[in-house]
């Protein structure tokens, strides 16, 4: 699994994750969206991968240009505190390429350290299985004539799960499972290094550092929050 994580990011990993993107998603604080640097790659697009593999594989620093804008979508028509509204986190297209082709490495192993019981965001698993058992697992419940006694089911729901995720526990569970310290180094610099300001009436406030939590639209997060789904899901499995 390692060896596959730690093999050198190449400028072809670059293009794909550019490719991937949706090219007309609102933009960053510099102003660019992806379609931008699609149609002028060919222009642009050395001296973007190499600026890229050096953060990949030099490991220079992302804090320059790791800055996110927080805008506030109402989700109510009379919105009256801040539950009321869905934050949207506007980051620089550098930074998505960046988590992109991270993630893309990730996604290789995901179905080697994450259990079968998960099926959401596992390449080659389909969320729908679970469903469907959870659906199965009711029905008997449903339909049994006797020994119901005693029997239950328990739904767990991780309300502001991404923002409630500890980086030294993600540290610690990647750990767990196996990930060389060098590759959970540079996820921890992607997450860790983040500002983030908020965009309000067209004005940006004052800049600050997170201690916690996973960003909204970055393409790491999901897979990220697998593995401390994970850990739950394990402390659950020792328990049973």
């Amino acid at each position: 699994m390692n060896q596959s994580l730690m093999a050198t990011f190449t400028e072809e990993e670059i293009i794909e994750a550019i490719k991937g993107m949706g090219p007309t998603k609102a933009s960053g604080p510099d102003g660019f969206q992806a379609v931008f640097y699609q149609r002028y790659w060919h222009i642009i697009g050395h001296e973007t991968s190499k600026f890229c593999l050096d953060i990949l594989n030099n490991g220079e620093s992302l804090e320059d240009i790791n800055k996110t804008q927080l805008v506030l979508i109402p989700k109510t028509a009379n919105p009256l505190n801040l539950k009321n509204f869905r934050p949207i986190s506007l980051c620089t297209v550098i930074c998505k390429i960046i988590a992109k082709t991270v993630a893309n490495h990730l996604q290789k192993v995901l179905d080697v350290c994450i259990d079968d019981s998960q099926s959401a965001f596992v390449p080659g698993r389909l969320i729908t299985d679970n469903v469907l058992l959870a659906y199965e697992v009711l029905h008997s419940f449903k339909n049994r004539r006797s020994g119901r006694k005693g029997f239950m089911a328990l739904k767990l729901d991780m309300s502001k799960a991404y923002d409630r995720e500890e980086w030294p526990f993600l540290k610690g569970i990647m750990s767990k499972l196996g990930f060389v310290d060098s590759f959970i180094d540079l996820i921890l610099k992607c997450i860790s290094s983040v500002q983030y300001s908020i965009f309000l009436n067209g004005e940006e406030g004052p800049s600050f550092t997170p201690s916690k939590g996973l960003c909204q639209g970055d393409p790491l997060s999901p897979y990220l929050f697998l593995f401390c789904g994970e850990g739950l899901s394990a402390l659950m499995r020792l328990a049973s």
